[in-house]
């Protein structure tokens, strides 16, 4: 089977992002012919250079477009745009695929994939990572009503138009049925995580970072991601204030984005908050590893309750139990499994009352750790999840050859 992928934020493990697909590539690939379409943005935020760009037997197909978070409405747009039109070019001179596998966001990548479809005459498959345009529109950046109107439009017609639809989280997929999109079209298939890279940050690894770091004896809160908008930054900053006089207690923020600088000026001012830059996956699980606890934190919005966050599925891969401030499945999950807990987003005293008296717990910490890390091996195993999405393109695959 030819499969093409269209995913405009390709990224491998020597980057400081979620590596879902490069995982999934280079399964397929074993099996199958994988072209790949996407942007060159992520080559620049390499770290390392351990791994591969693409896969071995992966055929990249290259578009030069610029991306970074911290872009504003404006240069967002034109980067889409960019991507849209090159991926477009691309994907009609590529061999012909049996099947388009497009993951959003943004928007546009489905958009293109299902035009490119219908002129080649093959089946597509939308991936749904995020859900758009949900997101830009509860974060305030499309205002105009009469453009939701359309976006809305536009999203709900290309749900209709896949041939099938693979979302990240279970409220992905209740969201879609709730547009009348039929379930029998429509798949849940987590985020996930690496657990072969989870497994490989050794004891002997995570002491030395602990000792480098001058972490003895100190119990290590961590957040892991994008210091951006929707991430309830503001929030954590007043949790760290409050703890500030915990000598027993180390924040450790590893990332970057918007609220970057006001980070840094905290960091001058708070002796137990620890800023380290964008780390690769190799080494951020280590420091999963090595915290009593991660924060998952997000704003209150009802489409980020719905997201799938990578730091959500690392950190219960590394045994390490999590503090989610989303009301949706995360919620639910984390205290069905008994590997977490919940504190609703915006309100530092009760994160910091939380975080107190599970620290004060150690034996707690480590028993929903161990629960958290058996969940991540049975469900959220990246080489178990890529099956199921194989399972999903040989299904249209199949479907659309006996049409023929």
């Amino acid at each position: 089977m030819h499969i093409a992928l269209l995913n405009q934020h390709h990224n491998n493990p020597d980057c400081p992002a979620t590596c879902r697909h490069y995982g999934f590539l280079a399964g397929l690939a074993e099996r199958h012919c994988i072209s790949l379409v996407t942007s060159d943005a992520w080559r620049r935020t390499r770290i390392t250079h351990h791994f591969d760009w693409v896969p071995e037997g992966v055929r990249l197909y290259e578009c030069q477009v610029a991306y970074e978070n911290n872009m504003g409405v404006v240069r967002r747009l034109f980067s889409f745009a960019g991507f849209a039109a090159g991926a477009f070019y691309r994907a009609m001179r590529l061999p012909k695929p049996d099947v388009i596998w497009a993951v959003s966001t943004p928007l546009s990548t489905p958009w293109i994939a299902a035009l490119v479809a219908r002129l080649r005459g093959v089946p597509w498959v939308f991936e749904v990572q995020d859900l758009w345009p949900s997101f830009p529109i509860e974060m305030g950046a499309v205002r105009g009503k009469w453009l939701q109107r359309l976006l809305y439009g536009v999203e709900k017609r290309l749900y209709l138009q896949a041939s099938h639809i693979i979302a990240l989280s279970p409220d992905m997929t209740a969201y879609i049925e709730g547009l009348g999109i039929s379930s029998d079209k429509i798949s849940t298939n987590y985020n996930g995580t690496d657990i072969v890279l989870a497994e490989a940050a050794s004891a002997a690894e995570v002491e030395t970072l602990r000792k480098a770091y001058g972490l003895t004896d100190k119990q290590v809160v961590l957040y892991a991601g994008t210091y951006g908008r929707a991430n309830d930054i503001p929030n954590l900053m007043q949790v760290v204030k409050l703890l500030a006089n915990r000598q027993d207690i180390t924040f450790v923020f590893a990332g970057h984005g918007f609220y970057e600088p006001a980070l840094q000026q905290l960091a001058q001012h708070v002796p137990n908050l620890l800023l380290l830059p964008p780390q690769p996956r190799t080494t951020i699980f280590k420091w999963f590893r090595l915290a009593s606890l991660s924060l998952v934190t997000f704003n209150n919005l009802p489409v980020l309750a719905a997201n799938s966050p990578a730091k959500f599925y690392d950190s219960l891969a590394c045994g390490t139990p999590v503090v989610v401030t989303n009301p949706g499945w995360t919620k639910d999950f984390v205290e069905a499994r008994d590997c977490g807990w919940y504190v609703p987003a915006g309100q530092p005293i009760a994160l910091s009352q939380l975080l107190k008296k599970l620290l004060a717990e150690p034996q707690v910490l480590k028993a929903a750790g161990k629960r958290g890390q058996a969940v991540a091996h049975a469900l959220f195993d990246r080489r178990q999840l890529v099956r199921q999405v194989e399972a999903a393109l040989f299904k249209v695959v199949g479907r659309n050859r006996k049409r023929d």
